[in-house]
């Protein structure tokens, strides 16, 4: 029998998060290891239990929630954490990814939809509710291409946007964090621009963009 996953949960508000918790513990497959009322003891727990995965809410006293993400996932870079929020707010959403939230649903989801997030999570898979799953993909549905005339015609518009990071002296996982990718994707593109650039190593690739102006 596989083991259940364990859960830490992290909310101030305490009726929504005792709820939450005597749910969660009635069902087969989850283990509620702990709770938390702040952002300052989800991090304390979370170190101390080593659960598989964190619901975490944003709105929290001592320390919000998108700080809490960042310090659990920078600590403990195999805990998932699942953002449990009111917050609908775009800034909200990408702000918890760039913390290192692999998942993201607002409080009106159902039982179902916060069960598939949590151990998609705890299978190292990221996440997202429906409508925050569209807004996702409007976000990059949207991002600008790469105006004619600009240095490297031969880049796409990804390609282009990810060696100027190169170029200012981010690492690849600097890079997934600040445009959304899997760290993976990152490593894809970097190869591909070395291999269409002629170039042979990240610095040499540095040079080339930074003599063509990006990156200062």
């Amino acid at each position: 029998m596989d083991e259940p996953v364990r859960v830490l949960l992290a909310d101030d508000h305490p009726v929504y998060r005792d709820g939450l918790a005597a749910l969660l513990g009635s069902l087969a497959g989850v283990e509620v290891v702990g709770t938390a009322a702040d952002g300052v003891e989800a991090v304390d727990r979370a170190r101390e239990l080593q659960p598989d995965v964190v619901v975490m809410d944003v709105q929290m006293p001592r320390l919000d929630g998108i700080e809490a993400t960042r310090a659990i996932t920078a600590d403990s870079p195999h805990i998932g954490v699942v953002v449990l929020t009111m917050a609908e707010a775009d800034q909200t959403l990408f702000a918890a990814m760039r913390a290192g939230a692999r998942g993201y649903l607002l409080k009106g989801a159902n039982q179902g939809e916060i069960v598939r997030a949590i151990t998609a999570v705890a299978r190292g898979e990221a996440i997202f509710g429906p409508a925050i799953a569209r807004r996702v993909a409007e976000f990059f549905a949207a991002a600008p291409t790469a105006a004619p005339g600009s240095p490297f015609p031969q880049l796409t518009a990804r390609e282009h946007e990810i060696l100027a990071l190169v170029a200012a002296g981010r690492s690849n996982a600097q890079i997934a964090t600040e445009l959304y990718l899997s760290p993976k994707t990152v490593r894809n593109n970097v190869s591909n621009i070395f291999t269409k650039l002629h170039v042979a190593d990240r610095a040499e690739a540095i040079i080339r963009a930074r003599e063509a102006g990006l990156g200062r």
